[in-house]
């Protein structure tokens, strides 16, 4: 097995195998919960326009997502897990769109098959890849808006490949370095409301679900929907 750590969109374009599309803050952290409260199907579109016609031909589908962090008009809620942790998404299908996490799906053109990653749910993570014993792994960190690098997700990746190659990772360590992160300094700031501190420790709540979300076509127009994977 090759595991090979990429980054970005351009990194996503060039994903082969099968690829972890991680988004640590907020994306794939925010869909966990949300499919954790009952969700029967998110349809992530990195193209805020396909979203919003999605949410027209089908009014009762929830949106959630963001553009520059913060709640797009007219969306059910945003990209935060706070805000989402305690809803009840029972059966419903939520549409979801970032500037990064969605990005990578989206980009992620040659990869034999496509699933989410985060550290809420890494160890399902690292015990399906194990399962699935591909031949190439590629573990894309999207950071910030999938242009520029931050430690979050590059870390993410780390402690996959880690795993998969039996090395140790010392979680305590991430987190302490994370706390004090330039990506990590708007939960800390009540003058962003749109990142409220407890997003930092929901989307650090190491294996708080132990399901994979596994991307799949939705329709012949190259939009997806995850699903969970046990």
């Amino acid at each position: 097995m090759e595991v090979k750590i990429l980054q970005l969109i351009e990194g996503a374009k060039q994903a082969k195998g099968l690829t972890v599309i991680i988004d640590v803050f907020r994306a794939f952290s925010v869909a966990c919960y949300v499919f954790g409260n009952g969700a029967k199907k998110i349809i992530p579109s990195g193209n805020i326009d396909i979203a919003y016609k999605l949410k027209k031909e089908n009014p009762n589908f929830l949106l959630i997502g963001e553009r520059g962090g913060k709640k797009p008009a007219d969306f059910d809620y945003g990209n935060s897990p706070t805000q989402i942790e305690n809803i009840d998404f029972t059966e419903k299908t939520v549409i979801q769109t970032t500037s990064a996490g969605t990005q990578g799906i989206a980009n992620a053109i040659n990869a034999d098959e496509i699933i989410t990653g985060g550290f809420v749910n890494v160890q399902a993570i690292i015990d399906y890849i194990k399962k699935q014993n591909p031949e190439e792994v590629s573990l894309v960190a999207m950071s910030s808006s999938g242009i520029l690098i931050a430690d979050e997700d590059t870390l993410c990746a780390e402690y996959i490949k880690n795993a998969l190659e039996n090395k140790k990772n010392d979680f305590s360590k991430i987190i302490e370095h994370l706390r004090e992160y330039i990506s990590t300094r708007k939960f800390f700031d009540p003058e962003k409301g749109w990142a409220p501190e407890r997003d930092f420790d929901l989307c650090l709540s190491l294996n708080k679900f132990n399901f994979v979300l596994k991307v799949e076509p939705y329709n012949k127009s190259q939009v997806f929907f995850m699903k969970i994977e046990m």
